[in-house]
């Protein structure tokens, strides 16, 4: 049986230099085997939660497109008005103005109605902020959504062939860029967030390399010395039984 058993003891060298995994069992070492899976964890954690960063930077890439776009439409409806606010133009050139606008109004409300992710509404209102789990230790992050409405822009009713207030649109341009600083902010903050992961997964998996990859050098000459053991003892085991037989004619004879 020790023959076997030391058989069995070198053939752990080969398995840990094939897989290149010194930590094949807790036999290897119950603690480092425990370490190794804590970091092991971590390091999925932190790829995960980077994962999530990403689809949350999506989100605020297509609301900032989308309120980019509500801003070129505000910025014509706020040059169309100055426009309408010159008096020599006649009722039927404010209502021709006027029917641009409402043009450009209906773009703001498409915006609004149809601007998602992954059928989430990101601008209509009707959506609570998002949170997102930047990693496996309970760490979150907030996605804003909002509401760009004509009415919550306070221009639904806005017309220039009546009484009419360009500091409207101008509010309703304040209430957008605010949007969008915030917007970037958060974007800003996600990148931070990511990379603080990337370096925090790299010094797990360096962790993790350190206690589970195979020290090729020091698993070779452990090998060959395991195997010149192996062979003495099979010799030893050997000339014991050739002893024991030999001992046994002499008895027999």
């Amino acid at each position: 049986m020790s023959g076997v058993s030391s058989v069995t003891s070198s053939s752990n060298y080969y398995s840990s230099i094939a897989s290149g995994v010194s930590l094949q069992s807790a036999a290897d070492g119950a603690a480092e085997l425990a370490i190794s899976e804590a970091a092991e964890a971590q390091v999925n954690s932190y790829d995960v939660g980077s994962s999530n960063v990403e689809s949350a930077v999506s989100v605020l890439n297509i609301e900032d497109a989308a309120l980019e776009s509500i801003t070129d439409y505000l910025q014509q409806i706020r040059e169309l008005s100055i426009q309408a606010s010159n008096d020599t133009l006649s009722s039927t050139e404010k209502a021709a103005i006027q029917e641009e606008i409402n043009q450009l109004k209906e773009g703001i409300t498409d915006i609004a109605d149809t601007t998602n992710y992954n059928g989430i509404s990101l601008l209509d209102g009707s959506e609570d902020d998002l949170n997102v789990a930047t990693d496996g230790n309970g760490s979150t992050a907030t996605v804003s959504t909002y509401n760009s409405t004509l009415e919550a822009l306070g221009i639904a009713d806005y017309d220039v062939t009546g009484d009419f207030d360009i500091s409207d649109i101008d509010a309703a341009l304040e209430t957008v860029s605010s949007m969008r600083s915030e917007t970037g902010a958060t974007t800003n903050s996600m990148s931070h967030i990511t990379a603080y992961n990337s370096m925090a997964s790299y010094n797990q998996s360096r962790v993790l390399s350190q206690l589970q990859d195979t020290d090729y050098s020091e698993a070779v000459s452990e090998m060959k010395k395991q195997a010149v053991l192996d062979t003495y003892k099979l010799m030893m085991q050997k000339k014991q039984q050739e002893d024991e037989k030999e001992k046994a004619n002499i008895v027999f004879q």
